[in-house]
């Protein structure tokens, strides 16, 4: 059944002031949302004692983030398709910040996991925007803004660390939670005032019953990935978690195919152009993932492992932050690519990239300038492909489903980023030897898992050659109709 056509009105003016700082203020909001997910990241080792509480509940802080994110991306993604994405938009911002304000108010560990269950909604923040700017910006400057957004994400995870681990070094840590709600603050307020309501609505009844449904199946296989390496993977508890996800999310899927306004258009994302995009999405989640995970602990191991460096966090932090500059220097390279050579060519020599970034990480992880650079050339393949990925999305859905959609790539990604958490965990695990009476990670499980990091870098790239080129067939390379989701659309069917 096809989607019923988006309420549109006069695109908004793009001049001016506002209409300047537009671009800027939606990159600002996905940086600081991802500042957001990585600033609790140095209080971990110390948040048992701060909380009197244990590591592993403490590492709900994070688990709750996740399933959060997960769960609201694609569903507030869709309800700004139909309610108005700026609206939308403010209040997964406003969500963040109450969040934050609650964690700086408190030292209780069950409220720390319920505010940061609140900031989850922030995820949201990148479908939204890249929709908005798809309705808002002439095509001349939309490759370029939503390079820029994409590249948001790893921007905000390379500066969140450092600066997050010198506030909990040289104040108290409730401190960090203030500066990062007087942040979230500004970032709504500058949402109020440069950000104009997208004039493209999807117009119906909101899917109550398949938020449901897909929440919880999430919730199913989010938390067996994540817990697995915790509970044991083939304890009951995983393996009853596994199979509830199967038959919730086939119930789901059933449920949908039913629904005349589904949440998510599973007929759209059978489509290859767009079903191959998320699949690239989860590969590559994954293998960018491997980096700041394996990154961040091989620096700091002891010395006395052979390999390790001994950093402290705050040094750690200060490895990753070339990368993160890396990624806000190449998002115009990025849309120039794709605009030259199509955005399916961008992942899959993103995707390249990371693999050879891991080749550099294996042929030596010992000295810091190889580890960053290897680091840092993984940065650069992650901020080629992340930056296309919207832009395969942009060209192979209607402009009504836009944030929606988008939504499902940023899902996916994250399922790629929780399951290479859950991998490099394990092989970790799994490799070590004692250095001074405690259990370490040896070299050879580094470098086993920067491996599999490469080979699945591999496997996103062969996806992304896969996906069906821009031309149509019959039609001259380069000739576009005005509203190519929309024409394809109308011939394929929803």
């Amino acid at each position: 059944m096809a989607s019923p056509a988006p309420i549109s009105a006069p695109p908004a003016r793009t001049g001016g002031l506002r209409g300047r700082l537009t671009v800027p203020v939606l990159a600002y909001c996905g940086t600081l949302m991802a500042v957001m997910q990585t600033v609790v990241v140095p209080l971990l080792p110390d948040l048992p004692r701060l909380t009197g509480s244990t590591a592993a509940t403490v590492s709900w802080m994070v688990t709750a983030q996740l399933l959060s994110a997960a769960v609201l991306t694609p569903v507030l993604g869709r309800a700004g398709d139909m309610y108005g994405k700026r609206r939308v938009l403010l209040a997964s911002f406003a969500l963040m910040t109450a969040g934050s304000v609650t964690c700086a108010l408190t030292s209780d560990i069950g409220v720390l996991i319920a505010a940061r269950t609140l900031q989850g909604a922030a995820a949201s923040v990148v479908p939204l925007s890249i929709s908005i700017l798809r309705d808002e910006l002439p095509p001349e400057r939309r490759g370029s803004a939503v390079a820029m957004m994409s590249s948001t994400v790893g921007i905000g995870a390379a500066l969140g660390l450092p600066a997050a681990a010198v506030v909990v070094q040289y104040s108290n840590w409730h401190v960090m939670f203030w500066l990062t709600a007087a942040l979230g603050a500004s970032g709504v307020a500058l949402i109020r005032w440069a950000v104009p309501e997208s004039p493209v609505r999807e117009p119906g009844r909101f899917d109550v019953t398949g938020a449901l449904g897909l929440a919880a199946g999430l919730i199913c296989l989010l938390l067996a990935v994540s817990q697995g390496g915790q509970w044991g993977w083939t304890s009951a508890r995983i393996l009853g978690l596994v199979l509830a996800a199967v038959v919730v999310l086939a119930t789901w899927a059933g449920q949908q195919l039913r629904a005349a306004q589904p949440l998510v258009d599973l007929r759209l994302v059978s489509r290859p152009r767009v079903g191959l995009s998320h699949l690239a999405a989860l590969f590559t989640g994954f293998a960018f993932y491997a980096n700041t995970l394996a990154t961040a602990q091989l620096v700091q191991a002891p010395k006395a492992s052979g390999y390790g460096l001994g950093l402290s966090i705050v040094e750690t932090g200060l490895c990753l932050l070339p990368s993160g500059l890396c990624m806000l220097l190449l998002a115009p390279l990025s849309a120039r690519i794709s605009a030259a050579r199509g955005p399916r060519v961008t992942l899959a020599l993103g995707a390249a990239v990371i693999a050879a970034g891991y080749a550099v990480r294996i042929a030596d992880s010992r000295d810091l300038v190889m580890v960053i650079a290897g680091a840092t050339v993984v940065a650069t393949g992650t901020s080629l492909a992340y930056s296309a990925l919207p832009s395969l999305i942009l060209k192979a859905v209607p402009a009504g489903q836009t944030a929606s959609a988008n939504g499902v790539n940023v899902l996916m990604r994250t399922i790629g980023q929780a399951a290479s958490s859950a991998v490099v965990a394990a092989v970790l695990v799994h490799h070590t030897s004692p250095v001074r009476g405690l259990p370490v990670p040896t070299l050879h499980g580094y470098l086993l898992a920067f491996g599999v990091a490469g080979a699945v870098a591999l496997v996103a790239c062969a996806v992304a050659l896969t996906i069906p080129g821009d031309a149509r067939p019959g039609e001259p390379r380069g000739k576009r109709s005005a509203t190519p989701a929309v024409a394809q659309d109308a011939m394929e069917g929803a």
